[in-house]
């Protein structure tokens, strides 16, 4: 525990974090959440001022996406040259060790280190209820309360963007926060399959196996991407049945029903089918509203009832748009140095129209030349097999671009990069999605790579 030393008088400690959290919020309100002001400063001592945080998933969060501008908030407010460590409670110096895998709680070599971050907004608490996703919730809930007994597997299905990460993801922290001990494996099916496919290679098939049958919860988002992965399929089949006759708790989230999965083996769509199946559907208008004051409560946003009301009226595509739509408001008031009006949310979408698609329409060729002279890559590596950092991320920029700013299926946007499946498209679809939430620095080159294919200008002015 926390040394008497480290202590300091509570109105000290209230000041100081009201003027951190007042730098933040005025400086760098992307990354504010309602939850800092749970934070806790504890002593400054040898250049580093240390903050509790509580909670796991939340201190995750920080160092992942918030150290750099807490440096700058504590040294702003005391005028010294200071460092920022986040500790968890009982920690009396250094932070805790990191998890390198990504997942909590769960111990694993540093080679699985591509497993999902969990997200403190995904929670059940931020995780807005209406017709479209009742049942849903319901049962994630009811898996959360009784792992492995209530309904397993658990399978929700349902379009992008429309809250299946979510509930994948507040079904985690539920267990974690009930169950602090509790070994949970969560990742995506792609990076499964690419871990089995490289521990096949290294012959290392024991201990993927020991991995991932160990687990008391194993949760797999877009399990549709088993398809036409015969090998693959195998092999989480086995995991399946290890996992379900030992009472662990499965979930699982696709695009389509277990049945509408292509080429997926009929033994496998037996035993997802054995459990509960239900679809998410997109919200209604009162449901989007009430999405985006949830949103902009998270936010700590001061938003009247008619921006809300306004922008549900044209976006009814899916939750991600609403997010979108309600952070270019903010932007746009922000930028102008307007209050978050109903004006300013007309202003701010006056060329938006309602649906999936924004009013863009640029060509995907525009995309592709925004995308390759913004990043300073190669048309043709763009195109090509390669799977370098420096080539897939401006790759999957380029497909999340096309598929929200143009009307190409995700066959089509595949056609254009080198004949890629519509899988590998979905794929690129959601892992920016999901990265632009968590990395500020990723989401502001979306936003600047988007306003230069929107004013069609030279990308030189970059």
């Amino acid at each position: 525990m926390r040394s008497p030393s480290s202590k300091k008088p509570s109105g000290a400690v209230d000041d100081l974090k009201g003027l951190l959290i007042a730098f933040l919020r005025k400086n760098h309100p992307e990354v504010c959440r309602h939850w800092f002001d749970e934070i806790e400063p504890l002593a400054t001592e040898a250049g580093v001022m240390r903050l509790l945080v509580s909670e796991p998933v939340r201190r995750q969060y920080l160092e992942r996406s918030c150290a750099t501008q807490f440096t700058e908030a504590a040294q702003a407010v005391t005028g010294q040259l200071l460092a920022v460590q986040f500790v968890a409670e009982g920690v009396e110096g250094a932070i805790p060790e990191r998890n390198l895998t990504g997942t909590v709680r769960v111990q694993v070599p540093q080679e699985f280190g591509d497993e999902l971050l969990l997200s403190p907004d995904y929670t059940f608490d931020s995780f807005v209820v209406g017709p479209g996703n009742r049942l849903a919730h319901a049962a994630a809930v009811a898996v959360s309360g009784n792992p492995g007994r209530a309904y397993n597997p658990f399978f929700v299905h349902g379009g992008v963007g429309l809250g299946k990460t979510h509930l994948l993801q507040a079904i985690c922290q539920a267990v974690i926060r009930r169950s602090p001990t509790t070994r949970v494996g969560y990742l995506s099916c792609q990076t499964f399959s690419e871990l089995f496919l490289e521990c096949v290679k290294s012959g290392r098939m024991q201990e993927f196996r020991h991995r991932f049958r160990t687990v008391d919860l194993l949760v797999i988002d877009d399990i549709h991407f088993l398809s036409k992965r015969d090998q693959t399929q195998e092999e989480f089949f086995h995991t399946f049945n290890a996992l379900y006759q030992a009472g662990k708790q499965i979930v699982l989230s696709s695009d389509a029903s277990p049945s509408e999965i292509p080429d997926l083996e009929v033994r496998l769509v037996s035993r997802f089918n054995c459990g509960l199946v239900t679809r998410v559907d997109r919200p209604c208008f009162e449901t989007r509203v009430s999405i985006l004051k949830s949103k902009a409560a998270m936010l700590n946003l001061a938003v009247p009832d008619e921006v809300p009301s306004y922008i549900a009226s044209r976006i009814d595509s899916n939750i991600r748009d609403l997010e979108g739509a309600l952070s270019k408001v903010r932007g746009y008031a922000m930028a102008n140095s307007l209050s978050l009006s109903l004006d300013a949310a007309k202003a701010a979408l006056s060329d938006d129209v309602p649906g999936p698609r924004t009013a863009l329409n640029p060509s995907v060729q525009m995309i592709i030349d925004a995308v390759t002279r913004y990043y300073d890559v190669k048309l043709s590596d763009l195109l090509s097999k390669r799977r370098h950092k420096s080539v897939a991320l401006p790759r999957q920029v380029c497909m999340w671009l096309a598929r929200k700013h143009t009307r190409y299926s995700l066959e089509e946007i595949g056609g254009y990069f080198g004949g890629r499946d519509h899988t590998t498209v979905l794929h690129a679809v959601r892992t920016i999605s999901t990265k632009r939430d968590a990395d500020t620095e990723l989401a502001g080159a979306l936003d600047r790579i988007e306003s230069i294919v929107a004013r069609r200008s030279p990308v030189e002015s970059l």
